[in-house]
């Protein structure tokens, strides 16, 4: 472990024993929905193709952002946001097995690991999402375990590749990168190589936004833009890329959106890649609103994303593991049925994966 990373334990420790002596001394900053969304449709489509990084540090050209360490400590010092029993106590369903269940699925499919950690299979080949094993992000401990260890993943027969979305501890985990297959391809956004080759991967490919590359048999991954942000310790703040890809296999398109707020790009991808099959798009940490509003989206955004990409399917993603918001880790779910109802969108297309669940990909034919 670095001094960088003592470091930032060491803040982070210090400023939890403050807040939690200080906690509940400020109220519930209010936040114009209305306002908000104006503003995201006040931007230039233009502005996604713009150079994106200044001096070694990356944006979102199309809407820089502005909050720092004074609105994280006005958060930490407010009053939370109440919820009921029922919010508090909602939690996914874990299924057993999922080891021995993948082996006996003939075809292809998702698997919902936890978390932003989804197994994809393609053509006899896995994808690994986001791959996030341990027991705690950093300082949050997760809520509910992983569907599938590390040891069975590395069994699967056949080639494994891992897509990574972006440098904070719930995305990219030291530990579990280190025990994945030596052998395993990994694509990441741009500046995350050397971190990776630290942590004893070679096979990495860096990636810029729009740029695809080939993954061999006809397979395609984008790299795509995302509105957020990145950060491992107290100094290296935006000094590598974020992003959201789109793997774009022989018959089949799955977005996975990695971490982001609602920005206009939903647009843009979905005009630019049609006929996208699945969309596995963020929903947590959205509560309060008004400090979480640019990186994160709640369920109507979410929506509004899904929307926007024009998407087959919507797999909710990086609800029921960690408390990363003032809400509580199955509340996603009950926001996106409440909110769905307001959409006209048929709800069979909103699956709401259990841990463990894998759900088979159905033969797709046509145009790509």
């Amino acid at each position: 472990m670095n001094r960088a990373h003592n470091n930032l334990l060491f803040f982070l420790a210090i400023l939890s024993m403050v807040l939690l002596v200080a906690s509940c001394l400020l109220p519930v900053r209010p936040f114009d929905e209305e306002q908000w969304r104006a503003q995201v449709e006040a931007t230039d489509p233009a502005l996604l193709y713009a150079p994106h990084v200044r001096e070694g540090r990356y944006f979102n050209p199309w809407m820089p952002m502005e909050k720092g360490i004074g609105d994280l400590l006005r958060w930490r010092l407010s009053e939370r946001t109440p919820y009921d029993d029922r919010e508090e106590n909602n939690t996914p369903r874990l299924l057993s097995d999922l080891d021995k269940r993948i082996l006996a699925e003939p075809g292809d499919f998702i698997a919902w690991i936890g978390h932003a950690s989804f197994l994809i299979r393609i053509g006899g080949e896995y994808w690994l999402t986001d791959p996030m094993f341990s027991e705690r992000a950093l300082l949050p401990k997760r809520k509910t375990p992983p569907a599938l260890s590390l040891e069975a993943f590395a069994a699967l027969p056949g080639r494994k590749n891992v897509i990574l979305s972006h440098n904070h501890y719930d995305h990219l985990d030291a530990d579990t990168i280190r025990r994945l297959p030596a052998d395993a391809r990994f694509y990441c956004p741009l500046g995350l190589k050397p971190l990776l080759n630290d942590w004893g991967k070679k096979n990495v490919v860096e990636m810029d936004w729009w740029q695809d590359v080939s993954c061999g048999e006809g397979c395609r991954v984008v790299c795509l833009p995302a509105q957020h942000w990145s950060r491992r310790n107290l100094h290296d703040t935006n000094a590598t890329l974020w992003a959201s890809f789109l793997l774009d296999a022989p018959g089949r398109r799955i977005y996975f959106g990695g971490d982001s707020g609602y920005f206009i790009g939903y647009r843009e991808i979905g005009r630019r890649y049609p006929g996208i099959d699945h969309a596995l798009i963020p929903v947590t940490a959205y509560d309060p609103r008004w400090f979480m509003h640019y990186a994160h989206m709640d369920a109507r955004e979410a929506l509004d994303a899904f929307q926007d990409l024009k998407a087959r399917y919507f797999i909710p993603t990086q609800w029921g593991t960690f408390r990363l918001g003032d809400e509580p880790i199955g509340h996603a779910p009950l926001a996106l049925q409440k909110a769905l109802s307001a959409t006209g969108i048929d709800p069979k297309r909103l699956l709401v994966m259990g841990l463990g669940q894998l759900l088979p990909l159905e033969p797709r034919t046509g145009a790509r």
